[in-house]
């Protein structure tokens, strides 16, 4: 009997993961955030994102997450696209980057309940992106499916949000894993620092 994923799951399966591997650790604040592209999806379009372009814009929120259609994930991508008019206003970019082939974030982007069109999604299968950023993540595992009950056969990054500055410089960096966040307080978080970053003042 096949088991469906939900947002525990996936936490529980990366804290699994952390026992069994060396331990890793996430790309700190004052590093220089690797500069990457990556096929992306907005409202079911595909283009090639490119973090270097995002960043003359202004400040950019880089936030991974295990796999788009599971609960913590889906309350994630919902909570950004609901606040995505405050991060325009602090002119910061949002993207979000996980293991999921463009297809099924084609579908994702575009989802209404979930990124609703309002911000792009790129995708990382062979999780390069995830560790130029020092990023865990667990192989795919057999048996499992989302929450409309489709197979899951990609890995999954821990859930890790860093926030960018203008400057190419990682400010912060958040953790699910380390920092016991949920999911949507990645969303408020980073919202709070690209907001004083705005302002002028230290996050």
């Amino acid at each position: 009997m096949k088991k469906r994923l939900a947002g525990f799951m996936v936490t529980g399966a990366m804290l699994a993961l952390a026992a069994a591997t060396p331990a890793l650790a996430a790309l700190a604040p004052g590093a220089t955030a690797p500069a990457f592209t990556a096929k992306a999806s907005q409202a079911g379009k595909q283009f090639n994102f490119s973090l270097a372009d995002a960043l003359k814009k202004g400040p950019v929120v880089v936030y991974f997450y295990p796999s788009a259609y599971t609960g913590g994930c889906d309350l994630e991508a919902h909570t950004f696209a609901a606040n995505r008019e405050k991060f325009d206003a602090a002119g910061a970019t949002i993207i979000g980057v996980s293991a999921d082939s463009i297809e099924r974030l084609d579908t994702f982007s575009a989802d209404p309940k979930y990124c609703a069109g309002k911000f792009p999604v790129a995708s990382d299968t062979d999780v390069k992106i995830a560790h130029l950023y020092d990023l865990k993540a667990e192989a795919a595992r057999s048996g499992l499916n989302d929450v409309r009950g489709a197979t899951l056969d990609h890995a999954f990054i821990e859930r890790t949000t860093f926030v960018i500055g203008r400057d190419g410089k990682i400010v912060a960096a958040l953790s699910s894993e380390t920092d016991h966040l949920r999911p949507d307080e990645h969303v408020k978080r980073s919202l709070a620092i690209v907001q004083k970053l705005q302002a002028g003042k230290a996050p």
